[in-house]
């Protein structure tokens, strides 16, 4: 599987791997990222994942091959509906549900899917060789999986549409409009994105979950009043754990919290 996997000190770093074509996206990647975050899911150990390219590959992912005749194709309409089902194992819909936070480590070229995956994930931090690109309208398609609809919330229409129209978006525009939370040289990427990391592990990982919880709901076009509703009780909720209970009276005697995880 073209997917390496490391686990440390409750950070999964999850690299797409296929460095001989820029980590070029196939189904196996939606096969391994399904298997492997249904167990970090399950896993306490894991609080936070990096989702990264090979460096190798000098990409994140240059999207689909376009080697492939058969890419961008489902042969009938009878083979597109039988395989709909199949999106649930797709990575946009596997890192919006994934329950825990996700860092993108955008360490070089997200073209096509590659781009679309990196907004799905919840912040991104960028190298500064990093560069955005949509070329689907230029191949007489679009981009798919609610791309547009995805990225628009982090940016907004007019930068949405130049990109979905093919204009390249590099490092630097991207910090600026916000598509990327931090900016950092090529060699310091993945120290710096594991520190972002380490430092969300050690958070009381109720409290995380239901904040990616809340973002999300709030940017699926739920009304404010509902989504406001909804975080009264996830606040509630929160307000009953250990976790919380113990932050509060560590802040009061001025020590570190003991973070239990419940």
């Amino acid at each position: 599987m073209p997917l390496i996997v490391n686990v440390k000190d409750g950070v999964a770093t999850l690299m797409l791997s296929r460095p001989t074509s820029r980590n070029a996206w196939d189904e196996d990647y939606n096969d391994g990222l399904a298997s492997t975050l249904a167990d970090f899911a399950q896993d306490p150990g894991v609080r936070c994942v990096i989702l990264t390219g090979d460096p190798a590959g000098k990409a994140f992912s240059a999207g689909a091959n376009l080697k492939d005749p058969e890419v961008h194709s489902v042969g009938s309409p009878k083979n597109f509906i039988e395989s709909i089902p199949q999106w649930r194992r797709f990575v946009t819909h596997l890192l919006n549900e994934f329950p825990k936070p996700i860092i993108g480590a955008v360490n070089g070229y997200a073209i096509g899917i590659g781009c679309i995956a990196s907004f799905c994930c919840d912040v991104i931090i960028a190298s500064e060789r990093a560069e955005w690109r949509m070329p689907q309208a230029g191949l007489g398609i679009m981009p798919a999986y609610g791309a547009a609809a995805r990225i628009s919330r982090w940016v907004g229409q007019g930068h949405t549409m130049k990109l979905a129209l093919g204009f390249p978006l590099d490092a630097a525009e991207a910090y600026r409009i916000g598509v990327a939370q931090w900016l950092v040289p090529p060699e310091q990427l993945l120290q710096r994105a594991t520190e972002i990391a380490e430092h969300i592990a050690k958070l009381p990982p109720l409290a995380t979950r239901l904040v990616k919880e809340s973002v999300l709901q709030g940017n699926n076009g739920a009304s404010l009043a509902d989504v406001a509703l909804c975080d009264l009780y996830r606040f509630m909720v929160l307000e009953q754990t250990d976790d919380a209970r113990d932050a509060h009276l560590a802040w009061r005697e001025g020590r570190p919290a003991r973070v239990r995880g419940r």
